[in-house]
């Protein structure tokens, strides 16, 4: 069983509730969803691992067994181009569950146009595969879901 922990404070949801097809279906996987609070801060590493991809708006992690997390830090902030997000650490990094990986603001996401809302995926799982959910109000560090 994996612990998978919020990235960043907010008010955690279902990935049904986001506006992005590719997450609301489920089709990179199963996972919870955050809507972040509106003030800068840093996202975290939702496992303990290695990081495998790293965009200034989106990272994965893989843990040693072999689950891999994604983290999208909003919606449509790929065309951001990096604006307004700073890297705390590199592809390839081993992070511990908890540690900071990209510093952001989420309120100037929704301040130009797009969802601050934050996908937080678990790569492959299978149906049923995620459980635990977490509901309400979480900080960057809590257990988000857990992963079987």
């Amino acid at each position: 069983m994996t612990t998978v922990l919020a990235p960043v404070a907010g008010a955690a949801i279902g990935l049904a509730a986001v506006s992005d097809l590719v997450f609301s279906q489920g089709m990179v996987g199963p996972g919870m969803a955050i809507d972040p609070e509106r003030r800068s801060g840093e996202a975290v590493a939702p496992i303990s691992g290695t990081i495998v991809k790293l965009h200034p708006h989106a990272y994965i992690v893989v843990g040693d067994d072999g689950k891999g997390v994604l983290v999208h830090l909003g919606i449509d902030t790929v065309q951001l181009r990096g604006e307004g997000f700073a890297l705390l650490a590199a592809e390839g990094d081993r992070v511990l569950a908890g540690q900071p990986v990209v510093a952001w603001d989420p309120a100037a996401v929704e301040a130009g146009g797009r969802s601050p809302v934050c996908p937080v995926v678990a790569l492959d799982a299978g149906d049923g595969m995620v459980g635990e959910v977490a509901e309400g109000r979480v900080d960057a560090g809590d257990p988000l879901f857990q992963w079987a």
